[in-house]
């Protein structure tokens, strides 16, 4: 599973990261984590506001921090 944590290096993005951590090690699933604060990157996925977080090359959640339970369903699927 790929996991990728768009935004600037914000608090917010710091504690979106910290969220996916927790849901990965909740789960006991293997994923990657990857952080991308390349603007050009992030507005081709298509986000115009972080922290966003995307799962398997799909935007789960843009402009907000989704709880631990809300990333856990998304990884469950």
């Amino acid at each position: 599973m790929k996991i990728e944590i768009l935004g600037t290096g914000c608090p917010k993005c710091k504690t979106l990261e910290a969220n996916a951590r927790s849901a990965i090690a909740e789960l006991g699933i293997k994923a990657d984590i990857a952080k991308i604060t390349d603007i050009g990157k992030i507005v081709e996925y298509g986000v115009m506001s972080t922290p966003a977080i995307v799962i398997n090359g799909e935007v789960k959640a843009s402009g907000r921090i989704p709880e631990v339970d809300e990333i856990k369903k998304w990884m469950s699927k």
